[in-house]
C-alpha cells in the first residue's frame, strides 16, 4: 500500500508546485491594479478564516457567516473579549509556562547551577522531587568530569582505551536493569511508582529515565500528574523539559486557541523579533520572552513591543548586547567603582564573559535598524549602526539565566551620539528610550513593518498602494498595530478575488491547518513538532535573526511538498502518535468512493478543488485498496482515510 502512495505522492507534489507557482505569478500580475469586485459571502468567510487563523475547523465557515464576517474580524481584533478557557485547560499540565525564569532554573537546573552545587557553593533543594533531579544531574556531572579526566589521561598515554571491556559490560547491565526496573514499577499505581523511583540511586534514576522512549515512555507516564511527569523526564535532561513544553504550547495554542488572530500575530512578531532557542541561556529565557514580551504586545503599540524586546533578557543574550561595553566607559578604562553608593552588582563582562573580548558590540544596533525597524533600505548608514550600539551600552542582564534587564552606568559609553541626523544627548539609559522612540515613529519603519504585514496577510508581493495606506495609519495612530490591521482587513486588495487561496502555507501553517481541518485531538504535540523539523521549520530553531520566510519560494520545491503529502497520509491514517482522530468524522460518508470524494472535497476544501486535482484523486480510486471494490466478495467501504489524506496534500489545501 505504501509503495502505491509513494507513486502517487510525487505526481500530486508536482501539481502542488505548478499550481502554487502559477497562483503566485497570477497574483503578482493582478496586484498591479486594484480589483473592485467582491467575493461572495461564503468565500469571504473562508478567506478570512484562512488568513486570520491557522486554518478553519469543521463548522467554522458556517459560524463566521452566521456572525457576519466583519463582526467576526472585529471580535478577533479584541482577543481579551474571547473566552479561551478550553485552551487553558490543555496548557495546564505544562507547568513551566507559568513559571518565571528564576523558577524554571531552580526546578530544571542547567549545567552551570549543577556545577555550583558540585563545588559546595549551593545546597541541594529540600523538596524530594527537585532533589532527585539535582542528584541525577550531579551524578551526570561527575561522570562527565571522570570521562574528561580519562580523555586527558589517554592523551598522555595513547595505549589507554576510553572504555574498558568491564565498563562496557557495566553499561549494558545498567540498561538491562533499567528495563527490568521499568517493567516492575509499571505495575504500581502512579503515586507508588513515583515513590519507588525517588528511592533509587541517582545513577539508576537517570538510567531509567533514559530508557523510556516512545510508546514505552507514554505507558510509564500514564496516570502521573504534571509534576511527576516533569520530574521523571527531568531526571535525564532538565532543559529538554523546558524546551518541549514551550514547543508543545505553541502548537496547542495554534491548533486550539479561539483567539486565533492573536496567535497568528504572536507567531508573526516572534519571527520578526527572532531569538534562537539553541543559544545557551535562551533555552530558559524564551518562555518568558514569548509569554511576557511578544504575546501581550502583539496587538498593541509597536513602540511598546519594540521597547519590550530591547529590554528582554532573551534578546539581550541572543544578540550579545548584554556584553557590549563603551570604549570610553568606566569599566573599559578600569575606573574603580565609586564609593558614594554601594552595589552588589558584578559586571557580566568582567565576571561571566570569560574568553570574550570586552568592547563595543554592534549586533543589536545593526539588527534593530535592519530587521526590527527601518529595513535594509531604510536610510541608515554604518555610522548610525555604531552610534546606536554606543547608545545601548549598559543595557545588560543581572544574571543571564535568572535575572532581568538592568542598566549599568559603568558599562555605558559617555557623551552625545548622532543617530539618523538627530543628536542624542548624553543621558544614560534614557538615550536608548529616545532612539527606540525615534525608530518606532520613523516613516521607513512604518513602510517596512506594513510591507511585512501585507506580505503575511495578502500577497508575497503586496501592492505599494496598500502598503502606503497602511503606513499612513501606522504613523497617524502612532504605531497602533490593531488599527493598521483594520486598514489591511478593510482594503480592496485583501478581498480581491485573485487573493483567494493564493498564499502558500509555511510548514507550520500547513501542519496546524491539517490538524484543525481534521478535527483531531492532540494529546502530545511533540510528534507534530518533529514533523515540522523534518520539513525544515524547527520551532524556535531559526539561528539567524532574520526568522523564517513567509514567502512561497522558501517552501515550494518537490522534496518539501512530497514531505507534506506523506505527512497528510500519515495523519489521516491515524498512525501519528499523540494525535487521535475522531472515528465518527467519516461515519456518514457514502459507500461509493466517488461520492465520498465529493463529500470530503466539500468538507475539507469547501468544494474549491480544481478539475486536475479531482481527476488525479478520482483516478486513484480505481485502485481496489482505496475504493474498497473487489471483483469477488462483498463491497467494502472506501478507504476514506486515504482520500482524506490526498485532499489534505492537494494543491488547494497547500494554499490559504
Amino acid at each position: 500500500m505504501r509503495s502505491r502512495f509513494q507513486q502517487l505522492a510525487p505526481a500530486l507534489a508536482f501539481a502542488v508546485v505548478a499550481s502554487a507557482l502559477c497562483a503566485q505569478v497570477a497574483l503578482a500580475r493582478k496586484n498591479k491594479e486594484t480589483s473592485s469586485s467582491q467575493m461572495p459571502e461564503q468565500k469571504r468567510a473562508i478567506h478570512a478564516l484562512s488568513r486570520l487563523t491557522f486554518g478553519p475547523r469543521p463548522g467554522d465557515t458556517n459560524r463566521v457567516m452566521a456572525m457576519g464576517v466583519d463582526n467576526w474580524i472585529d471580535q478577533q481584533l479584541h482577543p481579551d473579549k474571547i473566552d479561551d478557557h478550553a485552551l487553558e485547560a490543555r496548557l495546564a499540565p505544562l507547568r513551566t509556562l507559568r513559571m518565571d525564569t528564576r523558577e524554571i532554573v531552580e526546578n530544571f537546573p542547567p549545567d552551570q547551577v549543577i556545577k555550583v552545587v558540585a563545588e559546595g557553593k549551593q545546597s541541594l533543594p529540600s523538596d524530594p522531587s527537585k532533589r532527585a533531579v539535582y542528584e541525577a544531574q550531579l551524578e551526570r556531572f561527575k561522570q562527565r568530569q571522570e570521562r574528561k579526566k580519562g580523555v586527558d589521561d589517554n592523551a598522555t598515554d595513547p595505549s589507554k582505551e576510553t572504555l574498558t571491556d568491564d565498563e562496557r559490560a557495566r553499561h549494558r547491565q545498567e540498561h538491562l536493569y533499567a528495563d527490568l526496573g521499568a517493567a516492575q514499577i509499571l505495575d504500581l499505581p502512579s503515586d507508588e511508582r513515583m515513590r519507588e523511583i525517588l528511592k533509587m540511586s541517582p545513577e539508576d534514576q537517570r538510567s531509567l529515565a533514559a530508557s523510556l522512549k516512545g510508546g514505552k515512555r507514554d505507558e510509564f507516564l500514564e496516570g502521573m500528574d504534571a509534576k511527576q511527569r516533569e520530574t521523571l523526564m527531568a531526571l535525564n535532561n532538565p532543559q529538554q523539559v523546558v524546551v518541549d513544553e514551550l514547543v508543545q504550547a505553541k502548537l496547542l495554542r495554534a491548533i486550539y486557541s479561539e483567539r486565533q488572530l492573536q496567535e497568528v500575530m504572536t507567531d508573526f512578531w516572534f519571527n520578526h523579533f527572532n531569538v534562537f532557542i539553541g543559544k545557551g541561556a535562551d533555552r530558559y529565557l524564551l518562555t518568558s520572552y514569548e509569554r511576557d514580551v511578544i504575546r501581550p504586545h502583539a496587538m498593541g503599540k509597536f513602540e511598546d513591543l519594540l521597547v519590550a524586546t530591547a529590554q528582554s533578557p532573551a534578546m539581550l543574550f541572543y544578540l550579545d548586547n548584554w556584553l557590549s561595553v563603551g570604549p570610553n566607559s568606566e569599566i573599559a578604562n578600569g575606573i574603580p567603582k565609586r564609593n558614594r553608593r554601594r552595589s552588589r552588582y558584578r559586571p557580566p563582562v568582567v565576571k561571566q564573559a570569560k574568553g570574550r573580548r570586552s568592547g563595543l558590540n554592534e549586533n543589536y544596533g545593526r539588527e534593530l535598524m535592519e530587521l526590527h525597524t527601518l529595513g535594509v533600505n531604510g536610510g541608515y548608514t554604518q555610522k548610525d549602526v555604531t552610534e546606536v550600539a554606543r547608545v545601548f551600552t549598559g543595557w545588560t542582564l543581572k544574571q543571564p539565566k535568572q535575572g532581568g534587564f538592568t542598566f549599568e552606568e559603568r558599562m555605558h559609553e559617555p557623551g552625545d551620539k548622532i543617530v539618523l541626523g538627530h543628536r542624542i544627548k548624553s543621558n544614560g539609559e534614557k538615550e536608548g528610550r529616545e532612539v527606540l522612540h525615534l525608530l518606532a515613529r520613523h516613516p521607513s519603519t512604518a513602510k517596512f513593518i506594513c510591507a511585512k504585514l501585507a506580505t503575511r496577510f495578502v500577497s508575497d508581493n503586496p501592492s505599494p498602494a496598500l502598503v502606503d495606506r497602511m503606513a499612513q495609519t501606522f504613523l497617524k495612530k502612532k504605531g497602533d498595530i490593531g488599527e493598521v490591521l483594520k486598514t489591511l482587513f478593510h482594503s480592496p486588495e485583501f478581498w480581491a478575488p485573485d487573493a483567494y487561496r493564493a498564499k502558500v502555507k509555511t510548514p507550520l501553517e500547513f501542519i496546524v491547518s491539517a490538524v484543525r481541518a481534521n478535527g483531531a485531538n492532540v494529546t502530545d504535540a511533540m510528534p507534530l513538532a518533529r514533523q515540522l523539523q523534518n520539513m525544515g521549520m524547527t520551532l524556535y530553531g531559526m539561528q539567524p535573526p532574520t526568522g523564517y520566510s513567509m514567502k512561497a519560494d522558501a517552501w515550494v520545491n518537490s522534496s518539501a511538498l512530497l514531505g507534506r503529502m506523506n505527512f497528510a497520509l500519515t495523519l489521516t491514517s491515524g498512525k501519528l502518535k499523540g494525535v487521535q482522530l475522531d472515528s465518527d468524522r467519516t461515519g456518514n460518508l457514502p459507500r461509493d468512493p466517488q461520492a465520498a470524494l465529493a463529500t470530503l472535497e466539500n468538507t475539507l476544501l469547501e468544494g474549491d478543488v480544481s478539475q486536475q486535482t479531482h481527476d488525479t484523486i478520482a483516478k486513484q480510486l480505481q485502485d481496489p485498496q482505496i475504493s474498497g471494490r473487489k471483483l469477488d466478495g462483498p463491497v467494502r467501504p472506501p478507504n476514506v482515510n486515504t482520500i482524506e489524506g490526498l485532499l489534505l496534500g492537494s494543491p488547494e489545501f497547500q494554499r490559504r
